[in-house]
């Protein structure tokens, strides 16, 4: 899980979640700061990562994003 923090949405920050979604493509940040503006945040993370924002729930965010290569799938959405 990533934090996001007082920094907020950092270039490099955008950067470490595209590169987590590649690998993992499923992804949870937890906001620290910024409660209050959870939403707008991560509907704006979800489109510069071009991922879902699959939910918020609380003050954390899932994040999905399937990977091109059929082989290295780690989600199975059939």
């Amino acid at each position: 899980m990533q934090a996001l923090g007082k920094n907020g949405l950092t270039a490099q920050f955008v950067a470490t979640i595209d590169g987590l979604l590649a690998h993992h493509e499923l992804v949870k940040i937890k906001f620290l700061d910024f409660k209050d503006e959870k939403r707008g945040i991560a509907e704006e993370l979800a489109a510069r990562t071009k991922s879902e924002l699959v939910r918020v729930i609380g003050h954390n965010a899932i994040f999905y994003r399937q990977n091109p290569d059929p082989e290295k799938r780690r989600i199975n959405l059939a």
